[in-house]
């Protein structure tokens, strides 16, 4: 609800009266306007008659009234006609009715000062009433369009304090207050409305909130269908994350029983053979066989890190010590693992990036490893470097198959393979250098290599105290 329609209900007023503020104006015109207008009459050459000085002072009650209500305009009426029962009826001088027709009129002009000034209030109070139906009815109508989220019924409630005027509202269920807004005053009295469906509303606060009900029940019911509404929709959500853990486990599993089986089996096979003694090993066979167990125990051991990895991305639980980083001296390792599959692109004059040195390395290691798998014998990974504005950006370039630009944000999801050659991981590579990047404050994206290929970009903020390394 926009804050406009809230302002205007409060000064319209939702309690039996005019607003505080009209009222005194209205009980200082009813103090000075009859004075004035007698005064204006007795300054003339000739003392007016009785009916002529009533009809002008009718002009008071009824401008008191106008702008006060009821009481200023009482105030002005007794004003008025004791003015001028002293100074206009006979005798003069005093609160005396020496002839029954002035009498008459002094009771008639009490009557329908009275008369004006209850008439006047009546229209206020049916304005008022009116007014504040339309912006409730509008309010509740759009109470329908809002999106529910985790606060939404706590925003409706604190709305409904400035609207109604109250100083706390709650929402119960059997008796547990699912929400609550305000905190109950001294002498304040407590409204409860149903919502439907087991809830209820509670109001606390002054009593003139129960002198119309009808559109306090709709709002209540509106209010208990947001919070039913966002009570499906969190259980919407926890069963699409629920299925969403599901296929990540049956993908786990699929993983597990294919991709950490067989190094587990190569290492097996080859370690009884060392044990056997019915055969005669030559020692280049157990020098081969050894190396074997070496592999595949390497490959076992980076298959279980991405999965513990993996794990604490999705955990929250990455543990991080982001610093100013030299890029080149991240790379060292990278390139001592890639022997000569690489070609660098760094210029020298290249700023500290703020980043986590050993996730980085990993990162970029698990992109440069996913691009080998693709790119023809003989052929390099490049991978360069430049500024762009306060960031610094990394590519990892190959001229392998490519990915089609519609999956391209596919292939960051975890245990995908997109037809590599060597399925001898989990396919989780690319999606822990994501998590890892993004944890660091940075963003990884891919796109296509000119010519042909895929092309990785990982964009790093430029640490603050950077200096240009040489």
């Amino acid at each position: 609800m926009s804050e406009q329609p809230a302002e205007q209900v409060r000064t319209s007023g939702l309690a039996t009266t005019l607003p505080r503020r009209r009222q005194l104006y209205g009980l200082v015109v009813a103090a000075a306007a009859p004075p004035l207008l007698t005064a204006f009459l007795l300054l003339g050459r000739t003392r007016p008659g009785l009916d002529t000085v009533l009809l002008t002072l009718v002009l008071a009650s009824v401008a008191a009234s106008a702008v006060g209500g009821i009481l200023p305009a009482v105030l002005a009426t007794v004003v008025s006609g004791g003015l001028a029962n002293f100074f206009f009826a006979v005798p003069y001088g005093t609160f005396l009715v020496a002839s029954e027709a002035e009498g008459a009129d002094l009771v008639i002009f009490l009557a329908v000062s009275l008369l004006v000034g209850f008439t006047t209030e009546a229209t206020a109070r049916g304005r008022a009433r009116a007014e504040r139906h339309r912006l409730e009815a509008t309010w509740i109508a759009e109470l329908g369009t809002r999106t529910p989220n985790r606060d939404s019924v706590e925003r409706i409630l604190t709305e409904a304090l400035e609207v109604y005027e109250m100083h706390a509202a709650s929402l119960v269920r059997d008796g547990r207050v699912l929400a609550n807004i305000g905190e109950e005053h001294p002498g304040d009295s407590t409204l409860e409305l149903s919502a439907g469906e087991g809830l209820s509303l509670r109001l606390v606060g002054p009593e003139h909130v129960g002198d119309d009900r009808r559109m306090l029940g709709s709002w209540a019911m509106a209010v208990g269908q947001l919070w039913r509404t966002r009570a499906l929709a969190e259980q919407a959500r926890r069963a699409e994350d629920l299925a969403r853990i599901d296929e990540l486990r049956a993908s786990l599993l699929a993983a597990v029983g294919h991709d950490l089986r067989n190094p587990l089996a190569a290492v097996t096979v080859a370690a009884s053979t060392l044990r056997q003694t019915d055969i005669e090993l030559t020692p280049e066979d157990r020098e081969e066989l050894l190396e074997t167990i070496v592999e595949h125990a390497d490959r076992l051991n980076d298959l279980i890190a991405n999965l513990l990895d993996m794990s604490r991305i999705q955990a929250g639980a990455l543990s991080l010590h982001p610093e100013p980083t030299v890029l080149l001296e991240v790379l060292r390792g990278v390139v001592r693992r890639g022997e000569n599959r690489l070609e660098l692109d760094i210029p020298d004059a290249l700023p500290l990036v703020v980043a986590d040195a050993g996730l980085l390395e990993r990162v970029i290691a698990n992109l440069v490893d996913n691009a080998d798998r693709h790119v023809g014998t003989g052929e390099k990974v490049l991978i360069r470097a430049y500024t762009a504005e306060s960031r610094v950006v990394v590519e990892i370039v190959d001229h392998g198959p490519g990915v089609a630009p519609d999956r391209m944000e596919e292939i960051f999801a975890p245990f995908q393979h997109f037809g590599d050659r060597t399925t001898t991981g989990v396919g989780l590579g690319l999606a822990i250098a994501r998590g890892f990047t993004e944890a660091m404050g940075g963003t990884l994206a891919a796109s296509v290599t000119p010519g042909g290929g895929l092309t990785m970009t990982i964009t790093l903020e430029v640490a603050r105290a950077a200096v240009a390394h040489r």
